[in-house]
Protein backbone atom coordinates (compact mmCIF):
# COMPACT_ATOMS: atom_id res chain seq x y z
CA UNK A 1 0.00 0.00 0.00
CA UNK A 2 1.48 3.39 -0.94
CA UNK A 3 2.57 5.84 1.75
CA UNK A 4 0.22 8.81 1.62
CA UNK A 5 2.38 11.48 3.25
CA UNK A 6 5.43 12.07 5.40
CA UNK A 7 4.48 11.84 9.09
CA UNK A 8 4.87 14.65 11.59
CA UNK A 9 5.11 14.21 15.38
CA UNK A 10 1.60 13.58 16.70
CA UNK A 11 2.46 14.20 20.37
CA UNK A 12 4.55 16.89 22.01
CA UNK A 13 7.22 16.56 24.69
CA UNK A 14 6.42 15.70 28.29
CA UNK A 15 6.80 19.35 29.29
CA UNK A 16 4.67 20.75 26.44
CA UNK A 17 1.96 18.13 25.96
CA UNK A 18 -1.45 19.58 26.91
CA UNK A 19 -3.52 17.74 29.50
CA UNK A 20 -6.10 15.83 27.40
CA UNK A 21 -8.39 15.43 30.41
CA UNK A 22 -8.66 19.20 30.79
CA UNK A 23 -8.44 20.11 27.09
CA UNK A 24 -10.23 17.42 25.06
CA UNK A 25 -9.29 16.97 21.42
CA UNK A 26 -11.67 18.73 19.01
CA UNK A 27 -10.13 17.84 15.66
CA UNK A 28 -6.96 16.40 14.11
CA UNK A 29 -6.67 18.73 11.14
CA UNK A 30 -3.33 19.94 12.51
CA UNK A 31 -2.05 16.39 12.02
CA UNK A 32 -3.79 15.23 8.84
CA UNK A 33 -5.44 16.69 5.77
CA UNK A 34 -7.66 13.62 5.58
CA UNK A 35 -8.45 11.33 8.48
CA UNK A 36 -10.24 7.99 8.89
CA UNK A 37 -13.49 7.66 10.83
CA UNK A 38 -13.16 8.07 14.62
CA UNK A 39 -9.72 9.70 14.29
CA UNK A 40 -10.60 12.40 16.81
CA UNK A 41 -11.72 9.80 19.35
CA UNK A 42 -8.64 7.68 18.59
CA UNK A 43 -6.40 10.65 19.25
CA UNK A 44 -8.22 11.57 22.46
CA UNK A 45 -7.83 8.09 23.92
CA UNK A 46 -4.22 7.83 22.75
CA UNK A 47 -3.43 11.19 24.37
CA UNK A 48 -5.08 10.16 27.66
CA UNK A 49 -3.20 6.86 27.72
CA UNK A 50 0.20 8.46 27.01
CA UNK A 51 -0.40 11.36 29.40
CA UNK A 52 -1.17 8.95 32.24
CA UNK A 53 2.49 7.87 32.14
CA UNK A 54 3.87 11.38 32.68
CA UNK A 55 5.19 10.35 36.13
CA UNK A 56 8.24 8.79 34.47
CA UNK A 57 9.99 10.57 31.60
CA UNK A 58 11.45 7.33 30.21
CA UNK A 59 8.15 5.45 30.32
CA UNK A 60 6.32 8.42 28.80
CA UNK A 61 8.80 8.53 25.90
CA UNK A 62 8.51 4.78 25.29
CA UNK A 63 4.71 4.77 25.26
CA UNK A 64 4.55 7.91 23.14
CA UNK A 65 6.92 6.40 20.58
CA UNK A 66 5.07 3.10 20.19
CA UNK A 67 1.60 4.62 20.01
CA UNK A 68 2.72 7.41 17.70
CA UNK A 69 4.32 4.91 15.32
CA UNK A 70 1.17 2.83 15.36
CA UNK A 71 -1.14 5.78 14.68
CA UNK A 72 1.11 6.89 11.82
CA UNK A 73 0.65 3.47 10.25
CA UNK A 74 -3.10 3.21 11.00
CA UNK A 75 -3.93 6.61 9.56
CA UNK A 76 -1.32 7.22 6.87
CA UNK A 77 -0.76 3.69 5.56
CA UNK A 78 -3.82 1.58 6.42
CA UNK A 79 -6.37 4.43 6.54
CA UNK A 80 -8.12 2.73 9.45
CA UNK A 81 -9.22 3.82 12.90
CA UNK A 82 -8.23 1.85 15.98
CA UNK A 83 -11.67 0.23 16.13
CA UNK A 84 -11.09 -1.35 12.73
CA UNK A 85 -7.73 -2.98 13.51
CA UNK A 86 -7.79 -6.78 13.41
CA UNK A 87 -5.14 -9.41 14.02
CA UNK A 88 -4.07 -9.54 10.36
CA UNK A 89 -3.71 -5.73 10.39
CA UNK A 90 -1.42 -5.88 13.38
CA UNK A 91 0.72 -8.56 11.75
CA UNK A 92 1.09 -6.25 8.75
CA UNK A 93 2.06 -3.42 11.09
CA UNK A 94 4.82 -5.49 12.70
CA UNK A 95 6.25 -6.24 9.26
CA UNK A 96 6.06 -2.52 8.45
CA UNK A 97 7.79 -1.53 11.72
CA UNK A 98 10.66 -3.89 10.93
CA UNK A 99 11.18 -2.28 7.53
CA UNK A 100 9.75 1.27 7.47
CA UNK A 101 10.00 3.44 4.32
CA UNK A 102 13.38 5.09 3.82
CA UNK A 103 11.89 8.58 3.96
CA UNK A 104 10.45 7.80 7.42
CA UNK A 105 13.96 7.12 8.80
CA UNK A 106 16.16 9.92 10.12
CA UNK A 107 19.94 9.80 10.46
CA UNK A 108 20.02 11.49 13.87
CA UNK A 109 17.78 12.49 16.74
CA UNK A 110 16.32 15.98 16.38
CA UNK A 111 13.78 18.03 18.31
CA UNK A 112 10.16 17.11 17.61
CA UNK A 113 9.06 20.73 17.47
CA UNK A 114 10.77 24.04 16.74
CA UNK A 115 9.78 27.66 17.29
CA UNK A 116 8.67 29.18 14.01
CA UNK A 117 7.31 32.73 14.00
CA UNK A 118 6.90 32.59 17.76
CA UNK A 119 4.81 29.39 17.59
CA UNK A 120 5.69 25.73 18.15
CA UNK A 121 5.67 23.90 14.84
CA UNK A 122 6.64 20.37 13.76
CA UNK A 123 10.32 20.12 12.90
CA UNK A 124 10.56 19.30 9.17
CA UNK A 125 13.76 17.30 9.86
CA UNK A 126 12.00 15.01 12.37
CA UNK A 127 11.36 11.38 11.41
CA UNK A 128 9.58 8.69 13.45
CA UNK A 129 12.42 6.17 13.06
CA UNK A 130 16.14 6.87 13.56
CA UNK A 131 19.10 4.85 12.31
CA UNK A 132 21.99 7.03 13.60
CA UNK A 133 23.77 6.79 10.25
CA UNK A 134 23.63 3.00 9.84
CA UNK A 135 21.00 0.67 8.38
CA UNK A 136 17.77 0.72 10.40
CA UNK A 137 17.19 -2.48 12.40
CA UNK A 138 14.36 -3.09 14.86
CA UNK A 139 15.98 -4.96 17.75
CA UNK A 140 14.39 -7.76 19.73
CA UNK A 141 14.01 -5.41 22.68
CA UNK A 142 12.30 -2.95 20.33
CA UNK A 143 9.87 -5.65 19.22
CA UNK A 144 9.20 -6.59 22.82
CA UNK A 145 8.42 -2.95 23.57
CA UNK A 146 6.10 -2.72 20.55
CA UNK A 147 4.09 -5.78 21.59
CA UNK A 148 3.98 -4.86 25.28
CA UNK A 149 2.94 -1.21 24.91
CA UNK A 150 0.34 -1.75 22.20
CA UNK A 151 -1.18 -4.72 24.03
CA UNK A 152 -1.60 -2.52 27.12
CA UNK A 153 -3.06 0.21 24.92
CA UNK A 154 -5.68 -2.08 23.41
CA UNK A 155 -6.63 -3.39 26.85
CA UNK A 156 -7.17 0.24 27.83
CA UNK A 157 -9.32 0.82 24.72
CA UNK A 158 -11.42 -2.24 25.57
CA UNK A 159 -11.99 -0.89 29.09
CA UNK A 160 -13.07 2.43 27.55
CA UNK A 161 -15.42 0.63 25.11
CA UNK A 162 -13.49 1.97 22.12
CA UNK A 163 -12.32 -1.50 21.01
CA UNK A 164 -13.87 -4.93 21.29
CA UNK A 165 -10.76 -7.11 20.99
CA UNK A 166 -7.03 -6.97 21.56
CA UNK A 167 -5.41 -7.93 18.22
CA UNK A 168 -2.06 -8.59 19.90
CA UNK A 169 -3.43 -11.19 22.32
CA UNK A 170 -5.17 -12.94 19.38
CA UNK A 171 -1.91 -13.46 17.51
CA UNK A 172 -1.00 -17.14 17.54
CA UNK A 173 2.42 -16.70 15.99
CA UNK A 174 4.15 -14.09 18.12
CA UNK A 175 7.10 -16.47 18.21
CA UNK A 176 7.84 -15.79 14.55
CA UNK A 177 8.66 -12.21 15.60
CA UNK A 178 9.94 -12.60 19.18
CA UNK A 179 12.92 -14.82 19.77
CA UNK A 180 13.67 -16.52 23.05
CA UNK A 181 17.21 -16.46 24.34
CA UNK A 182 19.25 -19.09 26.16
CA UNK A 183 21.38 -17.66 28.96
CA UNK A 184 21.96 -14.00 29.73
CA UNK A 185 21.73 -11.23 27.16
CA UNK A 186 24.78 -9.05 26.71
CA UNK A 187 24.90 -5.74 28.53
CA UNK A 188 25.67 -2.77 26.28
CA UNK A 189 28.55 -0.92 27.92
CA UNK A 190 31.90 0.72 27.34
CA UNK A 191 35.16 -1.19 27.47
CA UNK A 192 37.79 -0.03 29.98
CA UNK A 193 39.74 1.56 27.12
CA UNK A 194 36.67 3.40 25.81
CA UNK A 195 35.78 4.70 29.27
CA UNK A 196 39.36 5.88 29.80
CA UNK A 197 39.22 7.93 26.59
CA UNK A 198 35.73 9.25 27.42
CA UNK A 199 36.55 10.47 30.92
CA UNK A 200 39.90 11.91 29.77
CA UNK A 201 38.04 13.76 27.00
CA UNK A 202 35.67 15.21 29.62
CA UNK A 203 38.60 16.36 31.76
CA UNK A 204 40.30 18.04 28.79
CA UNK A 205 37.07 19.77 27.82
CA UNK A 206 36.65 21.04 31.40
CA UNK A 207 40.22 22.37 31.44
CA UNK A 208 39.89 24.10 28.07
CA UNK A 209 36.47 25.65 28.67
CA UNK A 210 35.55 25.35 32.35
CA UNK A 211 32.54 27.67 32.20
CA UNK A 212 30.81 25.16 29.93
CA UNK A 213 32.43 21.79 30.46
CA UNK A 214 32.89 21.50 34.22
CA UNK A 215 29.22 20.61 34.00
CA UNK A 216 30.04 18.03 31.30
CA UNK A 217 32.66 16.42 33.53
CA UNK A 218 30.26 16.22 36.48
CA UNK A 219 27.50 14.70 34.33
CA UNK A 220 29.84 11.98 33.06
CA UNK A 221 31.06 11.23 36.59
CA UNK A 222 27.52 11.08 37.99
CA UNK A 223 26.17 8.79 35.25
CA UNK A 224 29.09 6.38 35.71
CA UNK A 225 29.81 6.50 39.45
CA UNK A 226 26.20 6.62 40.72
CA UNK A 227 24.59 4.59 37.88
CA UNK A 228 22.09 7.38 37.27
CA UNK A 229 19.51 7.19 34.53
CA UNK A 230 19.32 10.24 32.30
CA UNK A 231 15.86 11.09 33.68
CA UNK A 232 17.35 11.33 37.19
CA UNK A 233 19.47 14.34 36.17
CA UNK A 234 16.70 16.53 34.74
CA UNK A 235 13.86 18.43 36.34
CA UNK A 236 10.34 17.13 35.80
CA UNK A 237 6.95 17.64 37.43
CA UNK A 238 7.62 14.67 39.72
CA UNK A 239 11.24 15.40 40.68
CA UNK A 240 13.69 18.30 40.76
CA UNK A 241 17.24 17.07 41.49
CA UNK A 242 18.99 19.53 43.81
CA UNK A 243 22.35 19.88 45.51
CA UNK A 244 20.62 19.23 48.83
CA UNK A 245 19.90 15.69 47.69
CA UNK A 246 23.52 14.94 48.55
CA UNK A 247 23.12 14.19 52.25
CA UNK A 248 25.47 13.41 55.13
CA UNK A 249 24.42 10.78 57.70
CA UNK A 250 25.38 10.55 61.37
CA UNK A 251 28.29 8.22 60.59
CA UNK A 252 29.85 10.76 58.22
CA UNK A 253 28.82 8.94 55.04
CA UNK A 254 27.44 10.79 52.02
CA UNK A 255 24.38 9.61 50.12
CA UNK A 256 22.53 10.86 47.06
CA UNK A 257 18.73 10.66 47.10
CA UNK A 258 16.94 10.33 43.78
CA UNK A 259 13.62 9.23 42.32
CA UNK A 260 14.00 6.71 39.54
CA UNK A 261 12.12 4.17 37.48
CA UNK A 262 8.61 3.47 38.71
CA UNK A 263 8.65 6.73 40.69
CA UNK A 264 10.65 4.98 43.43
CA UNK A 265 12.93 6.93 45.76
CA UNK A 266 16.29 5.42 46.63
CA UNK A 267 19.56 6.33 48.35
CA UNK A 268 22.83 5.87 46.47
CA UNK A 269 26.09 5.56 48.37
CA UNK A 270 28.55 8.29 47.30
CA UNK A 271 32.18 7.21 46.90
CA UNK A 272 35.11 9.39 47.90
CA UNK A 273 35.95 9.90 44.21
CA UNK A 274 32.39 11.00 43.45
CA UNK A 275 32.49 13.37 46.41
CA UNK A 276 35.66 14.97 45.02
CA UNK A 277 33.95 15.30 41.63
CA UNK A 278 31.06 17.07 43.36
CA UNK A 279 33.43 19.47 45.13
CA UNK A 280 35.15 20.36 41.87
CA UNK A 281 31.83 20.99 40.14
CA UNK A 282 30.52 23.14 42.97
CA UNK A 283 33.67 25.27 43.08
CA UNK A 284 33.30 25.90 39.34
CA UNK A 285 29.84 27.29 40.08
CA UNK A 286 31.07 29.53 42.89
CA UNK A 287 29.51 27.37 45.61
CA UNK A 288 30.98 26.00 48.82
CA UNK A 289 32.77 22.64 48.44
CA UNK A 290 29.89 20.64 49.89
CA UNK A 291 26.14 21.31 49.94
CA UNK A 292 24.31 22.45 53.05
CA UNK A 293 21.30 20.45 54.28
CA UNK A 294 18.27 21.29 52.16
CA UNK A 295 20.26 23.35 49.62
CA UNK A 296 17.93 24.09 46.70
CA UNK A 297 20.48 24.88 43.96
CA UNK A 298 19.77 22.85 40.84
CA UNK A 299 21.98 19.79 40.47
CA UNK A 300 22.58 20.26 36.72
CA UNK A 301 22.29 23.97 36.00
CA UNK A 302 21.25 25.51 32.72
CA UNK A 303 24.12 27.04 30.78
CA UNK A 304 21.97 30.10 30.11
CA UNK A 305 19.29 31.26 32.52
CA UNK A 306 18.43 30.05 35.97
CA UNK A 307 17.22 26.72 37.28
CA UNK A 308 18.03 23.20 36.28
CA UNK A 309 18.10 21.38 32.96
CA UNK A 310 14.60 20.19 32.05
CA UNK A 311 15.29 18.26 28.84
CA UNK A 312 16.83 14.80 28.54
CA UNK A 313 17.84 15.85 25.02
CA UNK A 314 20.21 18.43 26.51
CA UNK A 315 21.89 15.78 28.67
CA UNK A 316 22.21 13.52 25.63
CA UNK A 317 23.85 16.36 23.72
CA UNK A 318 26.33 16.95 26.56
CA UNK A 319 27.27 13.26 26.62
CA UNK A 320 27.43 12.96 22.83
CA UNK A 321 29.83 15.90 22.59
CA UNK A 322 32.10 14.08 25.01
CA UNK A 323 31.76 10.79 23.10
CA UNK A 324 32.64 12.61 19.86
CA UNK A 325 35.78 14.07 21.42
CA UNK A 326 36.78 10.63 22.71
CA UNK A 327 36.11 9.09 19.28
CA UNK A 328 38.47 11.53 17.62
CA UNK A 329 41.14 10.81 20.22
CA UNK A 330 40.84 7.04 19.81
CA UNK A 331 41.11 7.22 16.04
CA UNK A 332 44.11 9.53 16.20
CA UNK A 333 45.88 7.01 18.44
CA UNK A 334 45.09 4.03 16.23
CA UNK A 335 42.17 2.46 18.10
CA UNK A 336 39.83 2.48 15.09
CA UNK A 337 37.82 -0.64 15.99
CA UNK A 338 37.20 0.52 19.56
CA UNK A 339 36.22 3.93 18.20
CA UNK A 340 33.71 2.36 15.81
CA UNK A 341 32.08 0.49 18.69
CA UNK A 342 32.02 3.65 20.79
CA UNK A 343 30.12 5.36 17.96
CA UNK A 344 27.16 3.09 18.81
CA UNK A 345 27.12 4.08 22.50
CA UNK A 346 24.24 5.90 24.17
CA UNK A 347 23.95 7.70 27.49
CA UNK A 348 22.51 4.60 29.17
CA UNK A 349 25.72 2.68 28.46
CA UNK A 350 27.40 4.76 31.17
CA UNK A 351 25.02 3.38 33.80
CA UNK A 352 25.64 -0.15 32.53
CA UNK A 353 29.39 0.45 32.56
CA UNK A 354 29.43 1.74 36.13
CA UNK A 355 27.38 -1.20 37.40
CA UNK A 356 29.49 -3.72 35.49
CA UNK A 357 32.74 -2.36 36.92
CA UNK A 358 31.44 -2.16 40.50
CA UNK A 359 29.90 -5.62 40.59
CA UNK A 360 33.42 -7.04 40.09
CA UNK A 361 34.50 -5.66 43.46
CA UNK A 362 31.43 -4.91 45.60
CA UNK A 363 28.80 -7.27 47.06
CA UNK A 364 26.06 -7.60 44.48
CA UNK A 365 23.41 -6.68 47.06
CA UNK A 366 25.11 -3.31 47.57
CA UNK A 367 25.27 -2.67 43.83
CA UNK A 368 21.64 -3.84 43.48
CA UNK A 369 20.39 -1.28 46.00
CA UNK A 370 22.49 1.59 44.62
CA UNK A 371 21.30 0.80 41.08
CA UNK A 372 17.66 0.49 42.13
CA UNK A 373 17.29 -3.01 40.72
CA UNK A 374 14.14 -4.83 41.74
CA UNK A 375 16.02 -8.08 42.38
CA UNK A 376 19.53 -9.53 42.51
CA UNK A 377 18.73 -11.46 39.33
CA UNK A 378 18.85 -8.19 37.39
CA UNK A 379 22.22 -7.32 38.94
CA UNK A 380 23.52 -10.80 38.10
CA UNK A 381 23.19 -9.94 34.41
CA UNK A 382 26.18 -7.64 34.86
CA UNK A 383 28.45 -10.39 36.19
CA UNK A 384 30.64 -11.66 33.37
CA UNK A 385 32.68 -14.18 35.34
CA UNK A 386 30.87 -17.28 34.07
CA UNK A 387 30.81 -15.99 30.49
CA UNK A 388 34.52 -15.18 30.63
CA UNK A 389 35.38 -18.58 32.06
CA UNK A 390 33.23 -20.31 29.43
CA UNK A 391 35.14 -18.60 26.65
CA UNK A 392 38.52 -19.27 28.29
CA UNK A 393 37.76 -22.99 28.48
CA UNK A 394 36.86 -23.00 24.78
CA UNK A 395 39.76 -20.92 23.54
CA UNK A 396 42.21 -23.83 23.01
CA UNK A 397 39.72 -26.41 21.69
CA UNK A 398 41.20 -28.32 18.77
CA UNK A 399 39.55 -28.90 15.42
CA UNK A 400 42.24 -31.20 14.04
Amino acid sequence: MPIRKLPIPFFDTLEEMPNPFKSPVRDVSHLLRESPPDAVVDYQFASEFIFSYRGSADTFSTYRREIEHFLHWCWLVRNKSLKQIQRRDFEAYVDFARNPPANWIGRRNVARYIINGGLRAPNPDWRPYVSNGSEYVLSQSGLQSLFSVLSSFFNFLIQENHATTNPISRMRQKSKYLRGRQGQSRIRRLSPLQWEFVIEAAKKMATEKPAVHERTLFVMNALFAMYLRISELVESPRWQPQMGHFQLDQEGNWWFVTVGKGNKEREISVSDAMLEALKRYRRSRGLSPLPAPGEANALIHKYRGGGGVTSTRQIRRIVQDCFDRALAGMRSEGFAEEADRLAEATVHWLRHTGISEDVKHRPREHVRDDAGHGSSAITDRYIDVERTERHASARKKRIH
